[in-house]
């Protein structure tokens, strides 16, 4: 494993926090599932690769994540446990939310239950209301990022933006085939990417989980700059159809969350309203309210 701490199951990642085996990663950072002396429960423990250890830019997003753990306080995101960015190795302690993720399930099973996945959507939603609320966005909502479990959780905010932060960016971020338009091309002809990029992601998310595949077709990740639809096919394309046994007021609602222009979607509070009354086999009456707009 190149740029890897390679820590063994009983090696010690920093004091009160031994290692278990390394659950994954990113260019910057490794996921270890450690076990930890302080709470005495397992805990997942987020720390720089050693060639970013003294790197400005992966430091500065490590930072930032704390914040937003710190700041974004709710039943379905993730919670951050405590941190040391002066380690040898910074890092940050996560809860170990159990339960796989839905990515995993959706590729071993295919089609998620309404079961499944009408609970899931109302979940996220209503993390994505509450961080609308005190004004962040995620940014990176996609089936890897969510956990399934009664509530789901959704993880990984290392990404997250104050509203103000997101609406500056010139950087493309995000993962792409999951990105609302507004973050394919940042000042472009959709705006700034903000609460309604993240509505998007949760659309784009769901979807997958209803049908077992992605709303749109892959895109080209080597296009130019310049060239955003040959990379983004979502900024000029339809979503692939949904299968006829999805419920008409399912649909309605993803294809909202799916509209290019953000000012067309949904609040996620509409989102779960709108979801609520399938899970629990409400009359339709209480849908009436809500319609694709644009």
């Amino acid at each position: 494993m190149p740029d890897s701490w390679r820590l063994a199951e009983g090696d010690e990642l920093a004091p009160e926090l031994t290692a278990v085996r390394l659950l994954g990663g990113g260019s910057a950072y490794e996921a270890y599932l450690c076990f930890d002396e302080l709470t005495f429960v397992p805990v997942v423990v987020k720390v720089l690769r050693p060639s970013q250890v003294d790197d400005p830019s992966a430091l500065r997003g490590l930072r930032r994540e704390v914040r937003a753990l710190t700041d974004v306080d709710h039943p379905v995101v993730v919670r951050g446990l405590r941190y040391d960015l002066a380690h040898e190795r910074p890092y940050v302690v996560l809860e170990n939310c159990d339960g796989p993720r839905l990515s995993s399930l959706v590729r071993r099973y295919g089609p998620l239950q309404e079961q499944q996945y009408l609970p899931l959507a109302i979940d996220v939603a209503a993390a994505l209301h509450y961080c609308g609320r005190i004004g962040y966005v995620h940014l990176d909502v996609k089936p890897s990022n969510v956990i399934m479990g009664a509530p789901a959780r959704l993880i990984d905010l290392s990404v997250a933006r104050t509203v103000e932060e997101a609406a500056d960016l010139r950087a493309l971020i995000g993962t792409d085939a999951y990105m609302a338009p507004e973050q394919c091309d940042p000042q472009g002809a959709w705006g700034v990417p903000g609460p309604a990029s993240d509505v998007w992601g949760l659309g784009a998310t769901v979807w997958e989980a209803v049908s077992g595949a992605r709303p749109f077709r892959d895109g080209d990740p080597d296009a130019p700059d310049a060239e955003v639809a040959r990379r983004f096919p979502q900024t000029v394309e339809d979503p692939r159809p949904l299968p006829g046994r999805v419920p008409g007021a399912v649909a309605e609602v993803l294809t909202a969350c799916l509209q290019r222009d953000p000012a067309a979607r949904p609040q996620p509070a509409e989102v779960s309203e709108a979801l609520e009354p399938v899970l629990t086999g409400l009359p339709r009456g209480r849908l009436a309210g809500f319609r694709v707009r644009g």
